[in-house]
């Protein structure tokens, strides 16, 4: 798939102003700081679609982006930054969850995973809880070009196989580079593929 056009549609904090009609979504959420403003840059071509920033936590809505004309990619809250006081998590997990769970139209849920870090007891709850939701989920591992290949594949065994702890079947999983555009043909071709079956 080419992107052709990327365009802002959107941003609230509740889940019934999202835009009406049919068309599908992809929804990309991590913990803060895991390099997802830088992805879904790398993956529109479009350097100032989402505002990356060096403080963590910046995404605080859930901000719609039109891509194609076809389809939504939506950039959700990060979660688990510790430095907001309890009122404000409390706040954002409201929003990520009003959405993950009541949005007919998402259609997939990207969860971003940095690829230098071992399993984190965070990530592991919130695959758990989408399970046990029955959401529909892949795995983006970011920051691939901070690793050796072989090391970068190395963690990525790690965790599936922390994974598999817990699951009978594992997710679609994807190891991507903003920097090095590692990961954006795969990415977006599993979304067409999805497309195309609907």
């Amino acid at each position: 798939m080419e992107i052709k056009s990327a365009e802002f549609v959107i941003s609230n904090t509740k889940v019934e102003l999202c835009p009406e009609g049919n068309l599908p979504e992809y929804a990309f959420i991590g913990r803060s700081n895991v390099g997802k403003s830088s992805l879904i840059n790398m993956l529109t071509k479009n350097s100032k679609l989402a505002m990356t920033s060096s403080t963590p936590g910046k995404t605080l809505l859930i901000n719609h982006f039109l891509i194609n004309k076809e389809w939504y990619l939506v950039d959700l809250p990060g979660y688990g930054y510790a430095a907001r006081g309890k009122k404000q998590i409390d706040k954002i997990q409201k929003i990520i969850e009003d959405y993950v769970l009541e949005r007919e139209q998402m259609t997939n849920l990207f969860v971003l995973v940095d690829i230098r870090l071992e399993p984190q007891k965070i990530d592991l709850e919130f695959f758990e809880w989408l399970g046990e939701n029955g959401i529909p989920f892949s795995i983006i591992f970011t920051k691939a070009d901070k690793l050796t290949v072989g090391k970068a594949r190395a963690n990525v065994d790690t965790y599936l196989k922390k994974l598999s702890e817990q699951w009978e079947e594992l997710p679609p999983v994807f190891v991507s580079s903003s920097e090095k555009k590692t990961g954006r043909k795969e990415i977006l071709d599993y979304i067409d593929s999805i497309n195309k079956s609907l």
